[in-house]
């Protein structure tokens, strides 16, 4: 569904990523790991067609990138991105119906299609009631739910989601996890995530892709990659895990001090 070749990803003088080969299929659920500015934003938006490469390729259904028509490819990825700033008193739903504009070809108005799209998405994600708000009237909360919203609207078989759980309270942080797995699970969507809650990541994630921050990197399944020793060198602090019952807990260790 989604590959990189040789991948090279640079700010200024820096490398964050280094000769990247790298496959994403579908079905499976990626997260993205690493420190602060380790470059897992930068991967998103480039991965998305926002940000052209600095080397190598990326491919989406076998094709590079910048071949893509624009609109063919708003139909084969969505992007959610890490923030966002609403300038204009939109409707919530008319929000999420901007995300079905790659379906218009030619047309002008949203068809009845495109509004049974956007009202389910809106319920999947427990906003239905919010449909005619003004956009700026939401929490952080609310406003986070709705551009997920948007992105399962676009549906398109590949999501790129930059923090996904930001902002969420934790029942929605869980539900909102359990949509992801489902839409992998059964609909064979490919979801690649940025994530800093390990527990929340794990929870959901096939995958996982450690982004050192200097250039290095590690991929595979979380039961390869998501291991103790490989996330404190990645995370720059000692992880420890913890098992109880079929879960696994990932917890950082507390420094001791001598006085």
């Amino acid at each position: 569904m989604m590959k990189t070749i040789g991948l090279q990803l640079r700010i200024g003088e820096r490398t964050l990523v280094a000769g990247l080969d790298w496959q994403v299929h579908a079905g499976e659920c990626w997260c993205v790991i690493g420190r602060n500015g380790a470059g897992k934003s930068t991967l998103l938006r480039t991965l998305a067609g926002l940000r052209e490469a600095d080397g190598g390729a990326v491919q989406v259904g076998g094709r590079l990138l910048p071949d893509w028509p624009l609109q063919d490819l708003a139909r084969e990825r969505a992007f959610l991105a890490q923030g966002r700033n609403d300038a204009f008193g939109y409707r919530v739903l008319d929000t999420v119906l901007s995300a079905r504009h790659p379906y218009h070809d030619a047309g002008y108005w949203e068809s009845d299609a495109d509004y049974q799209a956007a009202h389910a998405a809106l319920h999947a994600l427990d906003v239905g009631a919010l449909a005619e708000r003004d956009v700026r009237t939401l929490s952080g909360g609310e406003r986070q739910r709705v551009a997920i919203a948007a992105v399962l609207a676009q549906d398109t078989p590949l999501l790129l989601l930059d923090e996904p759980a930001n902002a969420l309270d934790l029942a929605h942080q869980v539900s909102v996890m359990g949509l992801l797995a489902r839409l992998c699970r059964q609909s064979r969507k490919a979801v690649v995530m940025v994530s800093h809650d390990l527990n929340l990541a794990h929870s959901v994630a096939s995958h996982a892709l450690l982004l050192m921050g200097d250039g290095r990197w590690q991929a595979g399944p979380v039961a390869e990659v998501m291991q103790a020793p490989i996330l404190s060198h990645c995370l720059g602090h000692p992880i420890e895990i913890v098992r109880h019952g079929s879960r696994t807990i990932y917890l950082p260790v507390e420094e001791t001090h001598h006085e």
